[in-house]
């Protein structure tokens, strides 16, 4: 269940109050009239099962709610009550297969914005990779894939693209084209720092290395396990099972290959550069691809379910 508080301008309120007995899947109704101080109103308070909640948003924003009073919602974590069960009974399709578009856009805008928390994030999985890319370490290439940040503008501009919106996706495409560029700029200088306090050697990143060498050599597998964590990234971030996202973070390879490439250039090695850019490559198109379909493919399916 979603529970919904509204700021209703007077002249909307039984607009509003309309909409909420409509819809099947709203329960637990409660208006406090002329509550509201600024912007000015009623009060409403419901509780709307996630199946539901999309299409009611929706006709709220239809009726200007959004521009003349407010609209939030938040997730409710336990509901014991009789006519909740009934309202969710009643709605269509289960509620995890629902995609509710408004809270969809609002994470991934969130996200997906060029800050300096978001570069600083970047920046440090992008050393700490470099870290591990020299070394030879497992682990801290596992460390940077799970603090780097970059998911959040992939996802952004999946969203963008399914709701054919272009300025969230140019913020978005800034996101990681910026944040990237930063952070693969400062693993340089990174880098350089680190030879020359004689902790990072060319001879060692040069040097055979089993563990991290599938951060510049990219194959066929390279793009299946990027295409293979975008469904699973955009499936929790649509069904609201964030925790699944630590999984998406440690099975992709894109921090690490930018810190590959930086590296690289940093001793002048462009085949390792170069082998490490395409690998970047390839795992962004196979998260943007996977997560584009994936939005479609639940978007057509949940209104089939709705059909039916």
């Amino acid at each position: 269940m979603l529970h919904l508080r509204l700021i209703v301008p007077a002249d909307l309120r039984d607009a509003v109050l309309d909409r909420l007995d409509g819809c099947v899947g709203a329960t637990h109704v409660i208006l406090l009239p002329d509550s509201a101080v600024r912007p000015s109103g009623d009060v409403v308070l419901c509780d709307v099962a996630r199946e539901s909640a999309d299409e009611l948003l929706g006709e709220l924003r239809k009726l200007g709610l959004a521009e003349r009073g407010a609209i939030s919602a938040d997730g409710t974590e336990l509901t014991i009550s009789a006519a909740a069960e009934e309202a969710e009974r009643l709605a269509p399709g289960e509620g995890a297969d629902a995609l509710v578009w408004e809270a969809v856009s609002e994470i991934t805008h969130e996200e997906s914005t060029l800050t300096a928390v978001y570069l600083a994030f970047l920046a440090v999985a992008t050393m700490l990779a470099a870290c591990g890319a020299v070394l030879d370490s497992s682990i801290l290439i596992v460390g940077a894939m799970a603090v780097g940040p970059e998911f959040g503008p992939l996802a952004g501009l999946c969203v963008a693209a399914v709701q054919r919106r272009a300025r969230p996706a140019l913020r978005s495409l800034n996101a990681l084209v910026a944040g990237f560029a930063v952070a693969m700029a400062l693993t340089v200088g990174f880098s350089l720092l680190m030879d020359g306090l004689g902790l990072f050697t060319q001879a060692r990143f040069e040097a055979a290395r089993p563990n991290t060498s599938f951060i510049w050599q990219p194959d066929a597998m390279s793009f299946v396990v990027a295409f293979l964590a975008g469904v699973a990234g955009l499936l929790s971030l649509t069904s609201s099972k964030a925790g699944a996202l630590v999984g998406v973070a440690i099975s992709v390879t894109t921090v690490p290959a930018a810190a590959n490439a930086a590296v690289a250039l940093a001793y002048g090695d462009y085949g390792q550069a170069w082998g490490s850019a395409l690998q970047l490559a390839l795992n962004l198109a196979g998260i943007v691809l996977a997560g584009v379909l994936t939005l479609l493919v639940q978007q057509g399916a949940w209104r089939l379910a709705l059909r039916r």
